[in-house]
């Protein structure tokens, strides 16, 4: 069960903030990449937040009567990337200047809030979308959760 409700969070994670997860990812900002925790081996290929949302709409089957909910979805998704490439951009500028450990779990902190906003933000839209669809629809997006990563 642990396991499962951490796949879920990783994806969620994954799903709200892929490019800029990815950007810090290769950065190799301690407080950018550690932030990022288990989602961290989900995302090793850089994938773009559109690239992100035009995959994700093809394995939910997003039909056009979703459209609107989905758009709200996606619309989370594009708001999260740009607020996390905000604060990793933030931070790499922070970094150069050198870092104390005070410092650094300071970092580690607002990384840790703002995953916690983009998934409330997500969270939100993917709900009015999720209760909307079918039940067949339904079960093929909790596969779609439970797969990720795998």
């Amino acid at each position: 069960m642990r396991s499962k409700i951490l796949l879920t969070t990783a994806m969620a994670i994954a799903i709200a903030l892929p490019a800029a997860a990815a950007t810090a990812a290769t950065n190799n900002n301690s407080a950018a990449t550690d932030q990022r925790g288990e989602a961290a081996a989900t995302d090793q290929r850089g994938e773009t937040v559109e690239e992100r949302i035009a995959s994700l709409r093809a394995e939910l089957k997003i039909t056009p009567d979703e459209e609107m909910r989905w758009n709200s979805v996606a619309e989370a998704m594009r708001q999260n990337s740009a607020n996390m490439e905000k604060l990793v951009a933030a931070k790499r500028q922070q970094a150069s200047q050198g870092l104390t450990a005070e410092d650094d779990l300071k970092n580690y902190q607002e990384f840790a809030q703002a995953h916690l906003d983009g998934l409330k933000n997500l969270r939100v839209s993917f709900d009015a979308l999720y209760k909307s669809m079918p039940d067949a629809q339904k079960k093929n997006a909790d596969q779609v959760f439970q797969n990720f990563g795998h």
